[in-house]
Protein backbone atom coordinates (compact mmCIF):
# COMPACT_ATOMS: atom_id res chain seq x y z
CA UNK A 1 0.00 0.00 0.00
CA UNK A 2 2.79 2.57 0.83
CA UNK A 3 4.54 1.79 -2.26
CA UNK A 4 1.39 2.85 -4.46
CA UNK A 5 1.24 6.07 -2.27
CA UNK A 6 4.23 7.01 -2.74
CA UNK A 7 4.26 6.02 -6.65
CA UNK A 8 1.02 8.67 -6.60
CA UNK A 9 2.68 10.86 -4.82
CA UNK A 10 5.78 11.11 -7.73
CA UNK A 11 3.29 11.25 -10.50
CA UNK A 12 1.31 14.13 -8.90
CA UNK A 13 4.41 16.40 -8.16
CA UNK A 14 6.03 15.12 -11.85
CA UNK A 15 3.17 16.48 -13.28
CA UNK A 16 3.33 20.04 -11.51
CA UNK A 17 7.08 20.48 -12.45
CA UNK A 18 5.96 19.37 -16.03
CA UNK A 19 3.62 22.44 -15.90
CA UNK A 20 5.62 24.73 -14.37
CA UNK A 21 7.18 26.99 -17.34
CA UNK A 22 10.82 27.47 -17.78
CA UNK A 23 12.46 30.73 -17.39
CA UNK A 24 12.24 32.81 -20.25
CA UNK A 25 14.96 35.09 -21.75
CA UNK A 26 16.04 36.80 -24.85
CA UNK A 27 18.52 35.64 -27.05
CA UNK A 28 20.75 38.35 -29.08
CA UNK A 29 23.01 38.08 -32.41
CA UNK A 30 24.30 40.20 -34.96
CA UNK A 31 23.84 39.93 -38.47
CA UNK A 32 26.72 42.64 -39.84
CA UNK A 33 28.45 42.42 -43.47
CA UNK A 34 27.79 40.63 -46.50
CA UNK A 35 25.02 37.84 -45.70
CA UNK A 36 26.70 34.40 -47.19
CA UNK A 37 26.64 30.93 -46.48
CA UNK A 38 28.56 31.27 -43.07
CA UNK A 39 26.05 34.29 -42.17
CA UNK A 40 23.16 31.66 -42.66
CA UNK A 41 24.58 28.85 -40.93
CA UNK A 42 25.28 31.16 -37.78
CA UNK A 43 21.77 32.07 -38.19
CA UNK A 44 19.87 29.49 -38.79
CA UNK A 45 22.00 27.56 -35.87
CA UNK A 46 21.11 30.15 -33.31
CA UNK A 47 17.12 30.16 -34.36
CA UNK A 48 17.35 26.34 -33.33
CA UNK A 49 19.14 26.75 -30.33
CA UNK A 50 16.78 29.55 -29.38
CA UNK A 51 14.25 27.07 -30.41
CA UNK A 52 15.38 24.36 -28.09
CA UNK A 53 16.23 26.82 -25.26
CA UNK A 54 12.53 28.20 -25.23
CA UNK A 55 13.85 31.68 -25.62
CA UNK A 56 10.89 34.05 -25.81
CA UNK A 57 12.76 36.55 -28.25
CA UNK A 58 15.46 36.43 -30.75
CA UNK A 59 16.42 39.60 -31.64
CA UNK A 60 18.98 40.01 -34.73
CA UNK A 61 21.08 43.10 -35.12
CA UNK A 62 21.61 43.94 -38.54
CA UNK A 63 24.06 45.91 -40.37
CA UNK A 64 24.44 44.65 -44.17
CA UNK A 65 25.15 45.99 -47.66
CA UNK A 66 23.36 42.67 -48.96
CA UNK A 67 24.85 39.20 -49.71
CA UNK A 68 24.14 35.82 -52.00
CA UNK A 69 20.30 35.47 -52.55
CA UNK A 70 20.89 31.53 -51.72
CA UNK A 71 21.95 32.48 -48.08
CA UNK A 72 18.98 34.98 -47.88
CA UNK A 73 16.24 33.05 -49.16
CA UNK A 74 17.68 29.96 -46.37
CA UNK A 75 17.66 32.49 -43.71
CA UNK A 76 14.08 33.63 -44.53
CA UNK A 77 13.15 29.99 -44.93
CA UNK A 78 14.14 29.44 -41.05
CA UNK A 79 12.59 32.90 -39.86
CA UNK A 80 9.34 31.84 -41.13
CA UNK A 81 9.34 28.75 -39.47
CA UNK A 82 10.63 29.84 -36.00
CA UNK A 83 8.81 28.80 -32.90
CA UNK A 84 10.35 31.65 -31.06
CA UNK A 85 9.37 35.76 -32.09
CA UNK A 86 12.20 37.16 -34.34
CA UNK A 87 13.26 41.17 -34.07
CA UNK A 88 15.40 42.28 -36.31
CA UNK A 89 16.75 45.29 -35.55
CA UNK A 90 18.59 47.66 -38.04
CA UNK A 91 21.59 49.64 -35.86
CA UNK A 92 23.13 51.34 -35.26
CA UNK A 93 22.81 54.63 -36.46
CA UNK A 94 23.99 55.29 -39.98
CA UNK A 95 23.54 51.33 -40.93
CA UNK A 96 21.79 50.15 -43.49
CA UNK A 97 19.95 46.53 -44.21
CA UNK A 98 20.15 46.74 -48.03
CA UNK A 99 19.46 44.40 -50.51
CA UNK A 100 19.23 41.00 -49.26
CA UNK A 101 18.98 42.58 -46.09
CA UNK A 102 15.56 44.23 -46.64
CA UNK A 103 14.15 40.84 -47.89
CA UNK A 104 15.50 39.70 -44.02
CA UNK A 105 13.86 42.83 -42.11
CA UNK A 106 10.44 42.84 -43.70
CA UNK A 107 10.52 38.45 -43.09
CA UNK A 108 10.80 39.45 -39.15
CA UNK A 109 7.97 39.11 -36.78
CA UNK A 110 9.03 42.37 -35.62
CA UNK A 111 10.69 45.04 -38.19
CA UNK A 112 13.01 47.38 -36.40
CA UNK A 113 15.14 50.57 -36.91
CA UNK A 114 17.31 52.78 -35.64
CA UNK A 115 17.23 56.80 -35.96
CA UNK A 116 19.82 57.79 -39.36
CA UNK A 117 19.31 54.39 -40.41
CA UNK A 118 18.36 52.77 -43.92
CA UNK A 119 16.76 49.68 -45.77
CA UNK A 120 15.53 49.06 -49.48
CA UNK A 121 17.81 48.97 -52.24
CA UNK A 122 16.85 45.45 -53.62
CA UNK A 123 16.67 45.35 -57.14
CA UNK A 124 18.28 42.42 -58.73
CA UNK A 125 21.08 43.07 -60.93
CA UNK A 126 22.31 41.68 -64.11
CA UNK A 127 26.17 42.26 -64.12
CA UNK A 128 29.69 40.71 -64.51
CA UNK A 129 32.39 42.41 -62.30
CA UNK A 130 29.98 45.07 -60.85
CA UNK A 131 29.70 46.72 -64.38
CA UNK A 132 25.49 46.59 -65.54
CA UNK A 133 25.27 44.68 -68.70
CA UNK A 134 22.30 45.59 -71.05
CA UNK A 135 22.27 41.79 -72.94
CA UNK A 136 20.17 42.54 -75.68
CA UNK A 137 16.32 41.41 -75.90
CA UNK A 138 17.97 38.17 -74.39
CA UNK A 139 19.46 39.78 -71.21
CA UNK A 140 16.74 42.08 -70.42
CA UNK A 141 14.01 39.14 -70.52
CA UNK A 142 16.15 37.77 -68.07
CA UNK A 143 16.47 40.46 -66.01
CA UNK A 144 12.79 40.93 -66.29
CA UNK A 145 11.91 36.96 -65.10
CA UNK A 146 14.31 37.38 -61.79
CA UNK A 147 13.09 40.72 -60.90
CA UNK A 148 9.59 39.18 -60.89
CA UNK A 149 11.00 36.62 -58.51
CA UNK A 150 12.33 38.60 -56.22
CA UNK A 151 9.19 41.07 -56.23
CA UNK A 152 6.82 37.97 -56.06
CA UNK A 153 8.72 36.21 -52.99
CA UNK A 154 8.82 39.68 -51.40
CA UNK A 155 4.99 40.16 -51.34
CA UNK A 156 4.51 36.67 -49.88
CA UNK A 157 6.58 38.03 -46.96
CA UNK A 158 5.18 41.33 -46.61
CA UNK A 159 1.40 40.70 -47.18
CA UNK A 160 1.64 37.77 -44.54
CA UNK A 161 3.49 40.33 -42.48
CA UNK A 162 1.08 42.92 -43.09
CA UNK A 163 3.23 45.16 -44.39
CA UNK A 164 2.96 47.79 -47.31
CA UNK A 165 3.02 45.31 -50.50
CA UNK A 166 3.07 48.52 -52.93
CA UNK A 167 5.96 50.15 -51.08
CA UNK A 168 8.12 47.34 -50.54
CA UNK A 169 7.88 46.66 -54.47
CA UNK A 170 9.45 49.89 -55.06
CA UNK A 171 12.81 48.76 -52.92
CA UNK A 172 12.88 46.07 -55.84
CA UNK A 173 12.10 47.42 -58.82
CA UNK A 174 12.93 51.11 -58.59
CA UNK A 175 15.83 50.06 -56.08
CA UNK A 176 14.20 52.84 -53.55
CA UNK A 177 16.21 53.38 -50.50
CA UNK A 178 13.91 54.23 -47.59
CA UNK A 179 15.38 56.22 -44.19
CA UNK A 180 13.86 54.90 -41.07
CA UNK A 181 10.97 57.39 -40.63
CA UNK A 182 9.97 56.46 -44.17
CA UNK A 183 9.55 53.01 -43.40
CA UNK A 184 7.45 53.64 -40.51
CA UNK A 185 5.03 55.67 -42.33
CA UNK A 186 4.75 53.71 -45.18
CA UNK A 187 4.00 50.72 -42.56
CA UNK A 188 6.99 48.72 -44.08
CA UNK A 189 8.38 48.40 -40.74
CA UNK A 190 7.12 47.98 -36.58
CA UNK A 191 8.77 50.73 -34.73
CA UNK A 192 11.54 53.02 -34.63
CA UNK A 193 13.53 52.71 -31.55
CA UNK A 194 16.61 55.36 -29.99
CA UNK A 195 18.86 52.40 -28.57
CA UNK A 196 17.92 49.26 -27.73
CA UNK A 197 16.55 49.68 -24.66
CA UNK A 198 13.97 51.52 -25.71
CA UNK A 199 13.09 48.63 -28.26
CA UNK A 200 12.85 46.39 -25.35
CA UNK A 201 10.58 48.51 -23.56
CA UNK A 202 8.40 49.47 -26.56
CA UNK A 203 8.12 45.24 -27.22
CA UNK A 204 7.03 44.52 -23.99
CA UNK A 205 3.76 43.45 -24.07
CA UNK A 206 3.77 43.80 -28.10
CA UNK A 207 1.30 41.08 -29.61
CA UNK A 208 2.27 39.57 -32.71
CA UNK A 209 1.27 36.96 -35.45
CA UNK A 210 3.70 34.60 -36.15
CA UNK A 211 4.04 33.34 -39.96
CA UNK A 212 2.12 29.97 -38.60
CA UNK A 213 -0.68 32.24 -37.03
CA UNK A 214 -0.17 32.07 -33.86
CA UNK A 215 -0.82 34.95 -31.62
CA UNK A 216 1.90 35.78 -28.50
CA UNK A 217 2.37 38.62 -26.91
CA UNK A 218 6.25 39.64 -25.87
CA UNK A 219 7.45 39.77 -22.76
CA UNK A 220 10.94 41.41 -22.54
CA UNK A 221 10.90 43.34 -18.67
CA UNK A 222 13.17 41.82 -16.72
CA UNK A 223 14.46 39.27 -19.59
CA UNK A 224 17.75 38.22 -19.15
CA UNK A 225 19.76 38.76 -22.16
CA UNK A 226 21.92 35.99 -23.97
CA UNK A 227 24.40 36.85 -27.00
CA UNK A 228 24.49 33.63 -29.30
CA UNK A 229 28.19 34.54 -30.78
CA UNK A 230 29.83 32.28 -34.09
CA UNK A 231 32.21 29.51 -32.80
CA UNK A 232 35.68 29.76 -33.61
CA UNK A 233 35.15 27.96 -36.96
CA UNK A 234 32.41 29.70 -38.09
CA UNK A 235 34.83 32.69 -37.82
CA UNK A 236 37.74 31.46 -39.00
CA UNK A 237 35.63 30.21 -41.87
CA UNK A 238 33.73 33.80 -42.46
CA UNK A 239 37.27 35.83 -42.80
CA UNK A 240 38.71 33.65 -45.25
CA UNK A 241 35.70 33.24 -47.53
CA UNK A 242 35.53 36.79 -47.89
CA UNK A 243 35.84 37.09 -51.89
CA UNK A 244 38.81 39.72 -51.56
CA UNK A 245 41.19 37.95 -49.11
CA UNK A 246 40.52 34.56 -50.48
CA UNK A 247 42.06 35.71 -54.03
CA UNK A 248 44.76 37.06 -52.13
CA UNK A 249 45.47 33.77 -50.50
CA UNK A 250 45.53 32.18 -53.61
CA UNK A 251 47.79 34.44 -55.99
CA UNK A 252 50.37 34.66 -52.96
CA UNK A 253 50.12 30.46 -52.48
CA UNK A 254 50.59 30.18 -56.09
CA UNK A 255 53.47 32.46 -56.15
CA UNK A 256 55.17 31.02 -53.49
CA UNK A 257 54.74 27.57 -55.11
CA UNK A 258 56.28 28.23 -58.01
CA UNK A 259 59.34 29.80 -55.70
CA UNK A 260 60.15 27.07 -54.13
CA UNK A 261 59.54 24.95 -57.10
CA UNK A 262 62.04 26.76 -58.73
CA UNK A 263 64.63 27.16 -56.33
CA UNK A 264 64.21 23.62 -54.18
CA UNK A 265 65.56 23.93 -50.29
CA UNK A 266 64.57 26.74 -48.69
CA UNK A 267 60.90 25.01 -47.78
CA UNK A 268 59.32 27.99 -45.92
CA UNK A 269 57.62 29.33 -48.86
CA UNK A 270 56.55 26.08 -49.90
CA UNK A 271 55.09 25.45 -46.73
CA UNK A 272 53.39 28.97 -46.44
CA UNK A 273 52.70 28.48 -50.01
CA UNK A 274 50.63 25.12 -49.87
CA UNK A 275 48.67 26.17 -46.55
CA UNK A 276 48.10 29.67 -48.13
CA UNK A 277 46.60 27.75 -51.25
CA UNK A 278 44.41 25.25 -49.35
CA UNK A 279 42.91 28.16 -47.18
CA UNK A 280 41.87 30.00 -50.70
CA UNK A 281 40.23 26.82 -51.74
CA UNK A 282 38.78 26.32 -48.83
CA UNK A 283 37.22 30.08 -48.92
CA UNK A 284 36.26 29.50 -52.19
CA UNK A 285 34.43 26.38 -51.87
CA UNK A 286 31.86 28.05 -49.54
CA UNK A 287 31.24 30.73 -52.59
CA UNK A 288 29.22 30.20 -55.67
CA UNK A 289 32.33 30.03 -58.22
CA UNK A 290 31.81 31.19 -62.35
CA UNK A 291 34.05 28.57 -63.77
CA UNK A 292 34.48 31.08 -67.12
CA UNK A 293 36.47 33.32 -64.40
CA UNK A 294 38.83 30.15 -63.79
CA UNK A 295 39.02 29.40 -67.09
CA UNK A 296 40.65 32.97 -67.26
CA UNK A 297 42.52 33.06 -65.02
CA UNK A 298 44.41 29.65 -66.21
CA UNK A 299 44.74 31.37 -69.92
CA UNK A 300 45.97 34.52 -67.84
CA UNK A 301 48.94 32.17 -66.13
CA UNK A 302 49.41 30.25 -69.82
CA UNK A 303 49.87 33.80 -71.40
CA UNK A 304 52.51 34.74 -68.88
CA UNK A 305 54.19 31.78 -69.92
CA UNK A 306 54.17 32.63 -73.76
CA UNK A 307 55.13 36.17 -73.25
CA UNK A 308 58.53 34.46 -71.62
CA UNK A 309 58.87 31.71 -74.11
CA UNK A 310 57.79 32.98 -77.52
CA UNK A 311 59.20 36.92 -76.31
CA UNK A 312 55.72 39.00 -77.10
CA UNK A 313 57.17 42.29 -76.70
CA UNK A 314 54.75 42.87 -74.11
CA UNK A 315 51.20 41.60 -76.38
CA UNK A 316 50.93 38.53 -74.57
CA UNK A 317 51.44 39.51 -71.08
CA UNK A 318 48.98 42.90 -71.33
CA UNK A 319 46.74 40.35 -72.46
CA UNK A 320 47.70 37.73 -69.37
CA UNK A 321 46.54 40.98 -67.33
CA UNK A 322 43.21 41.54 -68.80
CA UNK A 323 42.51 37.93 -69.05
CA UNK A 324 43.20 37.41 -64.93
CA UNK A 325 41.13 40.73 -64.12
CA UNK A 326 38.20 39.89 -65.79
CA UNK A 327 38.51 36.33 -64.68
CA UNK A 328 38.98 37.81 -60.69
CA UNK A 329 36.11 40.43 -61.20
CA UNK A 330 33.16 37.36 -62.22
CA UNK A 331 34.98 34.92 -60.63
CA UNK A 332 32.20 34.92 -57.62
CA UNK A 333 29.21 33.73 -59.47
CA UNK A 334 27.15 36.87 -57.76
CA UNK A 335 26.01 40.04 -59.43
CA UNK A 336 25.97 41.79 -55.91
CA UNK A 337 28.78 44.33 -55.77
CA UNK A 338 28.55 43.48 -51.97
CA UNK A 339 29.96 40.15 -52.26
CA UNK A 340 32.17 40.09 -55.07
CA UNK A 341 35.84 41.10 -56.05
CA UNK A 342 36.29 44.72 -56.00
CA UNK A 343 37.90 45.94 -59.46
CA UNK A 344 40.47 47.93 -57.42
CA UNK A 345 41.35 44.71 -55.41
CA UNK A 346 41.76 42.42 -58.79
CA UNK A 347 44.31 44.88 -60.23
CA UNK A 348 45.97 45.63 -56.52
CA UNK A 349 46.76 41.87 -56.90
CA UNK A 350 47.03 40.77 -60.22
CA UNK A 351 49.37 43.45 -61.08
CA UNK A 352 51.74 42.27 -58.97
CA UNK A 353 51.77 38.76 -59.63
CA UNK A 354 51.59 39.23 -63.52
CA UNK A 355 55.37 40.79 -62.69
CA UNK A 356 56.39 38.63 -59.88
CA UNK A 357 55.23 35.99 -61.99
CA UNK A 358 57.25 36.91 -64.89
CA UNK A 359 60.65 37.50 -63.41
CA UNK A 360 60.81 34.09 -61.80
CA UNK A 361 59.72 32.58 -65.09
CA UNK A 362 62.90 34.46 -66.60
CA UNK A 363 65.30 33.71 -64.11
CA UNK A 364 64.18 30.12 -63.66
CA UNK A 365 64.87 29.66 -68.05
CA UNK A 366 68.31 31.41 -67.66
CA UNK A 367 69.28 29.56 -65.21
CA UNK A 368 68.40 26.31 -67.37
CA UNK A 369 70.34 28.11 -70.14
CA UNK A 370 73.82 28.37 -67.45
CA UNK A 371 75.84 25.87 -68.08
CA UNK A 372 76.67 23.50 -65.32
CA UNK A 373 79.70 24.21 -63.11
CA UNK A 374 79.48 20.96 -60.74
CA UNK A 375 80.04 17.55 -61.07
CA UNK A 376 81.95 15.71 -64.26
CA UNK A 377 79.66 17.14 -66.45
CA UNK A 378 81.19 20.67 -64.92
CA UNK A 379 84.93 19.67 -66.39
CA UNK A 380 83.63 19.56 -69.95
CA UNK A 381 85.05 22.93 -71.73
CA UNK A 382 87.67 23.58 -68.83
CA UNK A 383 91.27 24.67 -70.06
CA UNK A 384 94.02 23.25 -68.87
CA UNK A 385 97.58 22.23 -69.64
CA UNK A 386 99.41 18.98 -71.14
CA UNK A 387 102.12 17.83 -68.00
CA UNK A 388 103.71 15.83 -70.55
CA UNK A 389 103.77 14.86 -74.00
CA UNK A 390 100.33 13.20 -75.07
CA UNK A 391 99.98 10.16 -77.51
CA UNK A 392 96.92 8.31 -76.74
CA UNK A 393 97.31 9.04 -73.06
CA UNK A 394 99.52 10.82 -70.79
CA UNK A 395 98.96 13.55 -67.97
CA UNK A 396 97.45 17.09 -67.93
CA UNK A 397 96.46 19.62 -65.38
CA UNK A 398 93.21 21.31 -64.82
CA UNK A 399 91.88 23.58 -62.31
CA UNK A 400 95.01 23.02 -60.30
CA UNK A 401 94.52 18.97 -60.85
CA UNK A 402 96.43 16.62 -62.44
CA UNK A 403 94.57 13.91 -64.68
CA UNK A 404 95.16 11.27 -66.74
CA UNK A 405 94.46 12.10 -69.97
CA UNK A 406 94.05 10.91 -73.68
CA UNK A 407 93.70 12.40 -77.20
CA UNK A 408 93.48 11.51 -80.34
CA UNK A 409 96.01 13.00 -81.64
CA UNK A 410 99.48 14.03 -80.46
CA UNK A 411 99.84 16.72 -77.90
CA UNK A 412 103.49 18.26 -77.11
CA UNK A 413 104.12 19.02 -73.30
CA UNK A 414 103.19 22.21 -71.97
CA UNK A 415 100.30 22.62 -74.93
CA UNK A 416 97.01 24.23 -73.51
CA UNK A 417 94.39 21.72 -73.93
CA UNK A 418 90.51 21.73 -73.48
CA UNK A 419 88.40 18.94 -71.89
CA UNK A 420 85.84 17.82 -74.27
CA UNK A 421 84.61 14.32 -72.87
CA UNK A 422 85.32 12.32 -69.37
CA UNK A 423 85.58 8.51 -68.76
CA UNK A 424 86.12 6.71 -65.49
CA UNK A 425 88.21 9.77 -64.20
CA UNK A 426 90.73 10.27 -67.32
CA UNK A 427 89.85 13.07 -69.02
CA UNK A 428 89.27 13.42 -73.04
CA UNK A 429 90.88 16.39 -74.25
CA UNK A 430 92.35 18.26 -77.21
CA UNK A 431 94.78 20.86 -78.40
CA UNK A 432 94.30 24.52 -78.26
CA UNK A 433 95.54 25.77 -81.45
CA UNK A 434 95.48 29.63 -81.74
Amino acid sequence: MSHKITLLLLVCFGGMAAVVPAEGKIVRIDLNGAIDPITSEFVIKSIEKAESQTADILLIRVSTPGGFAISMEEIITKMLGSKVPIVVYVTPSGAKAASAGFFILLAADVAAMAPGTNTGAAHPLMAIGGFPVEGGEAGKTLTQKITSNAMAYLRSIAGKRNRNVTEAEKGVLDSKSFTDTEALEKNLIDLVARDETELLNRLNGFKVRMFSGEERSLKTQGQPIEDYVMTARQKFLSTISQPNLALLLGVAGLILLYFEFTHPGFVAPGVIGGICLLMSILGFSFLPINYVGVLLILLAIGLFVAEVKVQGFGVLGFGGIVAMVIGALILIDTPDPAVQISISTALAVVLPFALIFILLLIALLKSLKQKVTTGDAGMIGLIGLSVNEIHKSGRVKVRGEYWSAQSSSLIAEGRPVRVVGIENLTLMVEEVRE
